[in-house]
């Protein structure tokens, strides 16, 4: 398959944009001549990114919030008019033993990984059938296997792919593609940051994470990248209702 080369006059969104896979999605995507409308609730880390691109620009938003699907794609139609590309990558997850399961971090969990991503998707249904685009969601490898804490991250992952698979039939005829990729273990900054781990429980699981992995390390952002671009690119005509996971063989070991 080739990648998509020319992306100039594009409009992407891409949610969770400020660190991680989700900034490199957008500085690609840049490079390539795409406008992108990165989303994040850190105001700091968004400006980071827009101030050494300023290509992209940045809304602070919180997924979790019931308005922000509407609010993410006024924001790219008032930039720019179009939306060509979804690339719903924001996520929410903690480990969670079962002695302490709570009702509002699971609720949270439900609202950022599934309710978010369909606000979003809702409210940017007219542009993306106008230019007959493409939505990409970032599911997980977790989803493949039973991972001892996080049970409601990963369930509420599969459930983001189950709606990648029906969005994929739905918008078929609006000429709409939806495909998700589920990565294995990447360095995102995902363990401290949106899991919340400290540093030091954060590396030894990187650590254990990379001797799992059939090819030898833990992955980064520029092992996912290129897939995104291809999932969502309007050079792949064919290919919709599809999960691609890409984990360095990480679920095979079981």
């Amino acid at each position: 398959m080739t990648q998509t080369r020319d992306w100039h006059g594009k409009v992407a969104i891409v949610t969770g944009g400020s660190s991680g896979i989700g900034k490199a999605t957008a500085l690609a995507l840049v490079a390539r001549g795409a406008h992108v409308l990165i989303t994040g609730r850190n105001a700091d880390r968004l400006a980071q990114v827009t101030s050494a691109q300023p290509a992209i620009r940045s809304l602070q938003a919180d997924s979790a919030d019931a308005g922000s699907g509407k609010q993410i794609v006024e924001a790219a139609l008032d930039n720019w008019g179009r939306i060509d590309l979804i690339v719903n990558n924001s996520g929410a997850g903690q480990p969670l033993p079962m002695e302490g399961y709570d009702a509002g971090i699971v609720a949270t969990m439900a609202t950022v990984n599934i309710t978010a991503p369909s606000q979003l998707v809702a409210a940017a249904h007219a542009s993306l059938k106008d230019s007959k685009g493409a939505i990409v969601n970032i599911s997980t490898a977790v989803t493949r296997n039973a991972v001892p804490m996080l049970a409601h991250y990963a369930a509420t992952k599969a459930a983001l792919e189950h709606l990648t698979k029906s969005w994929a039939m739905e918008l078929a005829g609006d000429g709409i593609r939806v495909n998700a990729i589920a990565p294995g273990p990447v360095k995102s900054g995902a363990l401290t940051g949106m899991m919340g781990l400290p540093d030091e429980m954060a590396q030894q699981i990187e650590a254990q994470e990379a001797a799992q992995v059939p090819l030898g390390r833990r992955g980064v952002p520029g092992d996912i990248v290129p897939w995104i671009l291809r999932l969502g690119g309007s050079d792949n005509e064919w290919l919709t209702g599809q999960i691609l996971t890409i984990d360095g063989g990480w679920t095979l070991r079981t």
